[in-house]
C-alpha cells in the first residue's frame, strides 16, 4: 500500500492512541476525557492553535505551511454510541453500555496521525484545520460547530471528511458527487382514546386499533404517493402502549423515521402523514397528533472536490483503487452541515470484512489508519502546494 513512509512509522502510533481512546468511549457532546487526550497530543505535535471548547467538547488545531495561502479544513468525530460492547478485546470499553461501534476511534486516530506528519513536514503554503467533532451520532456537532462560526473564524475554503466502511474492499476509496447520504428525519405519533375493560370494547375508544391503522397508513405514502425515481424510507420504530391483557389502554406513541434526498419529497411526505393520521383518528373516534422533527439534512458532496478527493484516493489506494459512482445510502452524516456551509467530499475508506458500524461485535481496523492519514496529508500537500514545487 503506497502510504507516506513517514506515517507508516506511525502505525503502532496510532493503533495506541485509537485503542486508548476505545476504552473511554463518550456519548453527544460530552466527550472531556476524549478531547483531553486528542489536545495533549496535539500539543506534542507543536500545532501553532489549538481553540477548544467548541461545541462544548469539540476543538480546531491550526498548522501554518510555507507562506501565504488558503485554509482547508479536514474533519474528525470523536463520539461513541450508547451499546454495550461485546468484542472481548483486551482494550474494550470500561463506560459500561457505551463503545466506540462506528469506528469515530479510528477517525481520530486517523487525523491525529495526519496532524504529526503536517506539524512535523509543513509541505505545504497556506493552513490546515483540524477539525475534532463530537456529537455525529447525536446531538449534531458538526452543526454546532458550523454555527459557532469555525468556518468564518478559521477562514476555511473548503472541508473533507473520511469514513470507515467494513464489507468494503480493504484500504478502497468510495465516494460520488451529489447526495451521498439521505436527510434523517424523525415522527412522533401520539393517540388519545378512551381505555375501558378489554372485555367490554364498545365501551372504550381503542388506540392499539387504530395505532395500526396508521402505521399501515403510512407506507402507503412510499408505494402510492412517491415518484417511484425518488428514494425514500418511512420506519416505524416504536409502539408503546398498555400494561396488561385485559384492559384497553387510553393512549399510544408511535416513533419512527423518515428518510429523504430531496425537499420537495420530504415535504410531500409531512403533508401526506398529516393527513393519513387526521383520517384514521376520524374513522376511529379518537384524537392523534404529528410532531415532525427535523434532522441532519443530505450529505452532498461537490463536484470539483470529489474529483480532486479522488484523485488524491487513487495515489494512495493503489490497486485497492477509487470508486466514485457508488449508489448513495439512506444513512445519515451530520458533516453535511459543513459541506452545506463549505464546498468539500466525504469519502469511505474500506476496512474489510468485518462487523457493520453499530454492531455490538465491531471493531476499526487499525491496518487502515496509515492508508487514511495518508490520504489527509496528501490532500493539503496537493490542494495548497508550495511555491516553486
Amino acid at each position: 500500500m503506497p502510504v507516506v513512509n513517514r506515517i507508516a512509522d506511525m502505525s503502532a502510533d496510532m493503533a495506541a492512541w485509537r485503542q486508548h481512546l476505545h476504552r473511554i468511549p463518550e456519548l453527544g457532546l460530552e466527550c472531556h476525557q476524549t478531547a483531553r487526550f486528542v489536545a495533549e497530543r496535539l500539543r506534542e505535535f507543536g500545532v501553532d492553535e489549538l481553540h477548544e471548547g467548541i461545541a462544548k467538547t469539540g476543538m480546531v488545531a491550526i498548522i501554518n505551511g510555507q507562506g501565504e495561502g488558503p485554509t482547508i479544513g479536514l474533519r474528525a468525530d470523536m463520539d461513541g454510541l450508547p451499546i454495550g460492547e461485546e468484542t472481548g478485546l483486551a482494550y474494550a470499553s470500561t463506560h459500561d453500555g457505551k463503545m466506540h461501534a462506528c469506528g469515530h476511534d479510528g477517525h481520530t486516530a486517523m487525523l491525529l496521525g495526519a496532524a504529526k506528519y503536517l506539524a512535523e513536514t509543513r509541505n505545504f503554503a497556506g493552513r490546515v484545520a483540524l477539525i475534532f467533532q463530537p456529537a455525529e451520532e447525536f446531538g449534531g456537532g458538526g452543526e454546532v460547530m458550523v454555527q459557532e462560526g469555525i468556518m468564518e473564524t478559521f477562514d476555511v475554503n473548503q472541508v473533507y471528511a473520511i469514513h470507515n466502511a467494513p464489507g468494503k474492499d480493504f484500504g478502497s476509496f468510495s465516494t460520488r458527487a451529489g447526495p451521498i447520504m439521505a436527510a434523517a428525519d424523525t415522527f412522533h405519533i401520539r393517540i388519545t382514546g378512551k381505555g375501558g375493560h378489554a372485555a367490554r370494547p364498545h365501551d372504550a375508544v381503542d388506540p392499539v386499533v387504530a395505532a395500526c391503522s396508521i402505521v399501515q397508513g403510512l407506507q402507503t405514502i412510499i408505494s402510492r404517493n412517491r415518484n417511484p425515481m425518488d428514494s425514500l424510507v418511512i420506519s416505524t420504530t416504536q409502539i408503546h402502549t398498555g400494561t396488561t391483557d385485559n384492559v384497553i389502554p387510553e393512549t399510544c406513541y408511535i416513533n419512527g423515521t423518515v428518510r429523504t434526498f430531496k425537499k420537495d419529497v420530504q415535504a410531500m411526505v409531512i403533508k401526506r402523514m398529516e393527513e393519513i393520521i387526521a383520517g384514521q383518528a376520524a374513522s376511529f373516534g379518537l384524537e392523534a397528533t404529528l410532531e415532525f422533527e427535523f434532522g441532519y439534512p443530505p450529505t452532498v458532496n461537490h463536484a470539483a472536490q470529489v474529483d480532486f478527493a479522488a484523485e488524491v484516493a487513487d495515489e494512495v489506494a493503489g490497486e485497492a483503487g477509487v470508486k466514485t459512482d457508488i449508489d448513495p445510502v439512506m444513512g445519515a452524516e451530520d458533516f453535511s452541515y459543513m459541506l452545506e456551509a463549505r464546498p468539500g467530499a466525504y469519502l469511505m475508506l474500506g476496512q474489510g470484512d468485518t462487523a457493520g458500524v453499530h454492531h455490538p461485535k465491531y471493531n476499526f481496523n487499525d491496518e487502515i489508519a496509515p492508508i487514511g492519514a495518508s490520504f489527509f496529508a496528501r490532500l493539503v500537500e496537493r490542494a495548497q502546494p508550495v511555491a516553486g514545487t
